[in-house]
């Protein structure tokens, strides 16, 4: 039902799991853990998936605090008041919200993903962390860095003290793009583009870490997924390998209180 990231285990204070597609009870195509409530899923099957995943990782679904992901680039710093926004509906979710951290103990955030790289952000000196959905759009508008920018800003953090950890996700052998993507990508990410056979495709996981490294983040301490979601969508929810009709896994990224 769940991953763990092996460079994440070495502290106590942090829960932190990918759930797979396996272990849940919702029905075809969004067999069977489905975690995303935007789908045209049961909501009563989603809610339970949560609970089930939540109860794997050793939190409660009502520390839960997840933004409503619209690809887009904004950071929120969520508190203990923030506890259970979109744990249980989208309505209560955060706004137009990709990315979101916290420095609260008895916090839990939860971000969603069928193909989009999750990025778990943990300072170990302030035990803070940061969790990213970094689409395309995302990626383009540096929501990686701005994440690790606002822990710096707000919570005091230093990014030579952090860990970053980024579940499976598209990778490049699978994301090909349309030739007109380039030109909305930013002009020093023209190296992660690769043509092959004709064919154009993004690298989002070396565009993602580049992110991260230049803002201080030691390159030995981002872990890159283990595996293509797309390659492996038996495991995991991928958009790209459904035709669009598939159900989100979720990155957990939790303090213990």
């Amino acid at each position: 039902m769940i991953r763990h990231f092996p460079s994440l285990a070495c502290f106590p204070w942090l829960a932190a799991a990918v759930s797979t597609r396996r272990g849940g009870v919702s029905a075809p195509p969004y067999d069977t853990l489905n975690l995303g409530l935007h789908v045209v899923d049961d909501p009563e099957a989603v809610i339970e998936n949560r609970r089930r995943f939540c109860a794997e990782v050793g939190v409660e679904l009502d520390s839960v605090v997840a933004g409503a992901q619209v690809l887009g680039r904004a950071v929120a710093w969520v508190t203990e008041a923030d506890r259970g926004r979109g744990a249980y509906d989208e309505a209560s979710a955060l706004p137009d919200t990709d990315a979101l951290i916290t420095d609260s103990p008895g916090v839990s955030l939860l971000a969603f993903s069928a193909d989009c790289p999750l990025i778990a952000i943990v300072d170990s000196d302030r035990r803070a962390i940061g969790l990213a959905h970094a689409s395309r759009k995302g990626t383009f508008g540096r929501i990686a860095a701005r994440t690790v920018l606002a822990m710096e800003k707000l919570l005091g953090c230093r990014p030579d003290t952090m860990h970053a950890a980024m579940a499976p996700c598209i990778g490049s052998c699978c994301y090909e793009v349309g030739r007109e993507i380039i030109a909305d990508a930013p002009d020093d990410m023209g190296q992660h583009f690769h043509e092959h056979r004709g064919k154009l495709f993004l690298d989002l996981w070396e565009a993602n870490v580049e992110q991260l490294i230049t803002t201080g983040l030691p390159a030995q301490h981002i872990a890159r997924p283990a595996a293509c979601t797309c390659c492996s969508s038996g495991t995991f929810f991928s958009y790209r390998a459904s035709g669009g009709r598939t159900g989100r896994f979720g990155l957990l990224l939790s303090l213990r209180g």
